[in-house]
Order: structure tokens, then sequence, then C-alpha cells
């Protein structure tokens, strides 16, 4: 096992593998925060960026060409929005004498890494749903009739479209995803209205969790459905564990996500903005020695900023459950 002076911090790429595993895997574990607000890569730390208003879009122009002139030209005008990136992180000290106690059980460097990377993973989506759940800034937003809990007569399809609706006619933009809980996506599929509706078409209960997924993006008419699944302990350190969903379900988003990786003038919701030059991938795994502790210490980190590039790229639909 690597064992550096007290004063070095040196990268371990090869525990760095494992931590890209678990980005990978993060969907399987209910992650959804790079889908939300994809990541951009930047060499600042901190700086503007362009907010194109959307009515550049939209305007009809006239495109006709005389002999000998040019086309017709226009230019466009965006505002400006400002990111900062702040340093995440988390550390795991692994004992000598717990090093050797265990080494016959689990590799101990691995496990300190996976469980350094989950409270990094978990910290960011907890940021991000809280970021898009919230009405004070997602101000396109109304209230369902009929929480989608009550599965025998809420109307979810009939939600949706008060919500294309109302980004289409009012921000001129088309949605192209369904943001929710896995608990009100459990709800949806157990409702009434879908059941009627797939009676004699696909037994979607038996399906795997990605066909339920494009199933019901073709129902309400998106690119595609993001359930977030993620769960934390809200009880305090001692006490008994209180599981809570990260997602809240009194909400669901519809919206305009991401879908070009470098392009920042596209109309969407928001990216999360990666500073290259402090955290040369998403998540940046180090070791350093400490030895009052007599420990090795393994650290993940990132370097990052979670951003709106437009608000009126989402609708909130709020009283989702009761």
């Amino acid at each position: 096992m690597p064992r550096p002076s007290s004063s070095t911090t040196i990268q371990r790429p090869d525990l760095g593998e494992l931590a890209y595993e678990a980005i990978m895997g993060a969907g399987a574990q209910g992650f959804v925060a790079d889908e939300v607000l994809p990541v951009f890569e930047t060499v600042e730390q901190s700086g503007d960026y362009p907010k194109i208003k959307v009515e550049q879009f939209l305007k009809v122009q006239d495109t006709k060409r005389a002999p000998r002139a040019g086309y017709p030209r226009d230019d466009y005008e965006f505002d400006t929005g400002t990111y900062s990136c702040q340093d995440h992180g988390y550390e795991e000290p692994l004992d000598d004498v717990e090093a050797r106690m265990y080494r016959r059980f689990f590799d101990a460097e691995e496990v300190a890494v996976i469980r350094a990377t989950d409270k990094i993973l978990r910290a960011r989506e907890a940021r991000v749903a809280a970021a898009v759940f919230d009405p004070s800034v997602i101000t396109l937003t109304s209230a369902v009739a009929t929480e989608w809990s009550t599965l025998a007569t809420c109307t979810p399809k009939a939600d949706i479209k008060t919500a294309l609706d109302g980004l289409r006619s009012g921000r001129g933009i088309m949605p192209n995803a369904a943001v929710m809980s896995w608990k009100v996506f459990q709800n949806v599929l157990m409702s009434a209205e879908l059941k009627s509706y797939l009676q004699y078409t696909s037994p979607h209960l038996i399906e795997t969790e990605q066909a339920q997924k494009d199933m019901l993006a073709k129902y309400f008419g998106v690119d595609r459905i993001v359930v977030g699944g993620a769960i934390y302990d809200s009880a305090n350190k001692g006490q008994a564990a209180s599981l809570t969903e990260i997602w809240d379900d009194e909400y669901v988003l519809v919206a305009r996500l991401a879908v070009r990786a470098r392009d920042l003038r596209e109309p969407c919701l928001g990216r999360t903005f990666l500073w290259t030059g402090d955290s040369p991938q998403m998540l940046v795994t180090e070791q350093y020695r400490e030895e009052q502790s007599r420990s090795n210490i393994y650290r993940v980190r990132h370097n990052v900023a979670e951003a709106f590039v437009f608000t009126g790229a989402g609708y909130l639909l709020s009283n989702i459950t009761a």
C-alpha cells in the first residue's frame, strides 16, 4: 500500500477508476443530477456565461435576397449569468491497524474511496434537487387538482399537458423531459388512468424500469422521464435511521434539459460548471499520510457550480403527493 509522507498529497488514478465507475453507475442508484444539470467543463474558476433570450429564436425574418445584394442578417441579444465554482470534497481515514485487521475480508482502500465517492454524489444530488424543485426559482408553476397519489382519480397526462402548454405558450420552448421522484414515478405507473390507457397494449407493470420510463415518456409526449431515486438518512448521528427521498415527492418538473454538451447558447434549464484547472475530472481521488492518527487519508473532491441558464425552461407542478 502506498505510504506518502504527511506533507505529500498524491493523486490516485487507480482508485479514481472506482470513482469513475461510481459515476457510470450513478443512475442505477437513483442519482440523476448529471441529467438535470449536465456538466460543462471550464478552465476558469468563476466567470460569466451567455443566457440567450429565447425570444431571439422566435422572430420571423425576411429571407429574400435581391440580385447583387447580400443575404439578410441579424444579431442576437443575450443576458449574462455568472458562476463561481466551489470546492466540495470528503475524506475517509484508514487506520493502519484496521487496514491489517480486515485485509483478508475486503480491500480497505477501495471501500474508503467508494464511501467517499458516495458522499460526494449524494451531496451534489441534494443540491441539484433542492435547486430545481424550488418554486421561488422555477416561477412557472401550478398545483395539480388531484394528487397523483390518489391512484383512482388522478390525471397525470392532463397535468403534464398543462405544463407543456404553459412552456410552449409562455416561453416558446418545447420541453424534452419530466423529472420526478421514484415514489411519484411508481404512483403514475399504478394510476387507474395509465392502466386504462395501456390495458390492451402493454404489460407495463412487468417491464424493466427503463422500458417503463420509455413508455411513460411517449405517454406524456416528452423525450425522456428522469427519475430521482436517491435517498438519504435524515436522522442525527447515533439515532435510528430515517430514510428520506432526496427528490421531493411534492413536485414534478417539466423542462428543457441540455442535450448539446458544449453549446452554452442552447436554451435549457441549466448546467454544472466544472473547473478543470482544479478538478480535471468530475471526481478527483487523492491520498495523503496523517501520522498522528497512523492513517492514510483518502479524499474524493470536485470544484463545481450548479447554475441556471434559463429558469423559464422549466415548469413546476406541485401538490403531487397527498
